[in-house]
């Protein structure tokens, strides 16, 4: 049993809190989102031991995580963006032994990051850049690949990266379809025979939101279209140009990939690794928590504190304050969550492990300012949740 300690640690050792948040999309990387909220906790309790554990969920992040975690290196060149300009990139390679392992992050290449504001339109944007990463990789001479699927600016069910290693996908007229997932209405046949054989070879393993299906009514372009700039007859459009892009690899290649955990991850991309690719999909904590010592620092820890950007009814399903708070749980600890926003369904996350949550933004404002003041936000956040603690724990002792 835990011995529990008070969170008033004038007479006592003092308390030690694990700070394990996600990025913030768009914003703020992991590690700045747990050094600005350790920050908050410092000016409340100076004496306080800070653990920190940036969470990596396949999304932003995912790479620097894992080559950071095990001393690997990073690799940069130029691929082709989501809307086909050119865009500076990156892959990396763990360090340590085994086999030479590259990790990829699909929103180095293709995240909504890199898709303007006033150009996303997921019916156009591409997953070609991806392909470009996992080109590289091979070149670089990688004998396994793990691919970080999350914070997606593209619907095209992965064609493009596969594409951009050969595949060729073809319209009624024997000619390779556009780039887009509106594209994929125009998909008559698949032709794997020109696809990079070096694939054959390596093994390829995604890091994917086990709970993102392709299709249905938790679809992808159903539920992350409009995210990504689709309006509702666009999401339409989408829905049944991936119904005919999962026909089509059924028809050719004997799969159906459709409703399978994982195939919706990053806009489809899960489908394109599985299906056109020959890889594996993993959920993608399981990938991360090979690297990363979530658990070992929980072991050591009074108090989690957790944080991403929108805290809303997808929290539960795969999200990293989620996940975070499960493993928690396991050890009795209690979990607080900072989020940007509060979105509909919040409250949903207290009977996932979640003790109390909180936004960082105490007044109205635009998305655009929230964004450029998310620092000192954060850390005022963490230091009103520090005090309020402290408040509660003399309550508690003077009952």
């Amino acid at each position: 049993m835990r011995k529990k300690k008070s969170i008033i640690t004038h007479t006592q050792q003092p308390l030690t809190v694990l700070v394990a948040p996600s990025g913030f999309k768009e914003s703020l990387s992991a590690q700045e989102v747990a050094d600005h909220i350790a920050a908050g906790v410092r000016r409340v309790m100076p004496e306080a031991v800070l653990l920190k554990a940036p969470m990596a969920d396949g999304g932003e992040g995912f790479t620097e995580a894992l080559v950071g975690a095990t001393g690997g290196r990073l690799q940069r060149l130029t691929v082709t963006g989501p809307v086909g300009d050119p865009v500076p990139a990156f892959f990396g390679f763990l360090g340590g032994s085994g086999p030479r392992t590259a990790v990829i992050e699909m929103a180095a290449a293709a995240g909504l990051r890199l898709v303007p504001r006033d150009r996303r339109n997921p019916m156009l944007t591409t997953s070609h850049g991806v392909g470009e990463l996992i080109r590289a990789a091979l070149d670089a001479g990688a004998q396994r690949i793990l691919l970080g699927c999350g914070d997606s600016g593209i619907n095209d069910g992965g064609a493009g990266m596969a594409q951009a290693l050969g595949a060729r996908l073809l319209d009624a007229d024997g000619a390779q379809i556009g780039r887009g997932g509106a594209e994929l209405a125009r998909l008559a046949r698949i032709d794997l025979a020109a696809l990079d054989p070096r694939l054959a070879r390596v093994q390829l393993d995604a890091a994917v939101n086990w709970h993102n299906q392709l299709l249905g009514e938790r679809g992808v372009a159903r539920v992350f279209g409009p995210q990504k700039g689709a309006t509702p007859e666009q999401v339409l459009q989408l829905e049944a140009a991936l119904e005919n892009y999962a026909a089509r690899i059924q028809a050719d290649l004997g799969l159906a990939i459709g409703g399978a955990p994982g195939s919706g991850a990053s806009g489809g991309l899960g489908s394109g690794v599985a299906a056109l690719l020959g890889g594996t999909l993993h959920p993608r904590f399981d990938i991360v928590m090979r690297y990363l010592e979530l658990d070992a620092l929980m072991a050591r820890a009074d108090l989690v504190i957790t944080a991403e950007g929108s805290l809303d009814e997808q929290t539960p399903f795969g999200k990293v304050p989620a996940e975070v708070a499960r493993r928690a749980k396991l050890l009795g600890l209690p979990v607080v969550a900072l989020a940007g926003t509060l979105g509909r369904g919040a409250t949903d996350n207290l009977a996932h492990g979640i003790d109390a949550f909180a936004s960082i933004v105490h007044r109205p404002c635009t998305l655009e300012e929230s964004m450029a003041r998310s620092r000192p936000w954060l850390a005022r956040a963490a230091e009103d949740v520090m005090r309020l603690m402290c408040v509660g724990s003399r309550l508690r002792l003077q009952a």
